[in-house]
């Protein structure tokens, strides 16, 4: 039940969310996709709709699929035209063998798998791809260790947002193929505030925790040091995808 609280926790915090929260590479998405022809894509999980504004931007036909309805507005809000459909990995609101590629930003850690494969095996044409994309904090960085060190003690668990080991999909696909990327996102000690305060173990504690761990981010930004006296720094992530085929 606490991980079902969690998973649904980010529609409270929106346009937070959809402010601080990083995109993804540009050549982590063009792998998964495997295609520059304009492909049907369903976007699974899709949030406020940044991988959406992506995969666009790349000129796929894009329907995301997003279970909470403080997502689906602001997507809708931030993604003129575009209308994310009620439904979830486990049941995707969409006819059989429609989908070139199923993507999912940053989510796949909260799907059902055995149940999420079998939609996901439904919706995809044969041969079209499943891809899961994650981006992790690289915390072969000092600093960012840290952080994750302070995060993972205020969470009581290490971040759920690191990639999964992953093995395979199902019997439905074949053999996973798995890459990595890195990029950054730029950061003030308030931003970073903001980012941290759109994670779900933040979200769902008391306004007396969050405030500590608001005090413990800025402590951090203001006194590590790879980071005192900067006004603005770098946060690195290491970007990981899987796909895999549909098998015909």
């Amino acid at each position: 039940m606490a991980d079902l609280e969690q998973a649904l926790s980010f529609g409270t915090a929106a346009a937070t969310y959809d402010q601080f929260r990083p995109s993804y590479p540009l050549a982590a998405l063009t792998w998964a996709i495997d295609t520059d022809a304009p492909s049907d894509l369903v976007d699974l999980a899709a949030g406020t709709g940044i991988l959406t504004r992506q995969l666009l931007g790349l000129g796929h036909r894009v329907v995301p699929v997003e279970p909470d309805p403080g997502m689906r507005a602001q997507l809708a809000a931030a993604t003129p035209g575009t209308t994310a459909l009620a439904g979830s990995a486990e049941a995707i609101p969409l006819p059989d063998g429609g989908a070139d590629v199923i993507m999912s930003g940053q989510a796949y850690h909260w799907f059902d798998r055995e149940r999420a494969h079998a939609e996901t095996a439904r919706v995809l044409r044969p041969g079209g791809r499943f891809a899961p994309i994650w981006n992790s904090r690289d915390e072969s960085v000092p600093w960012v260790a840290a952080l994750s060190a302070l995060l993972a003690d205020f969470a009581g668990k290490p971040s759920v947002d690191t990639a999964p080991d992953l093995t395979s999909f199902g019997d439905a696909f074949e053999p996973l193929e798995r890459a990595e990327f890195r990029h950054d996102t730029s950061h003030t000690a308030d931003t970073l505030v903001g980012l941290v305060s759109t994670r779900s173990y933040y979200l769902t504690a008391s306004p007396v925790r969050q405030r500590e761990l608001e005090t413990a981010v800025r402590d951090l930004a203001a006194h590590h040091p790879d980071l005192a006296g900067r006004p603005s720094f770098d946060l690195p992530y290491r970007t990981t995808v899987y796909r895999a085929r549909r098998r015909p």
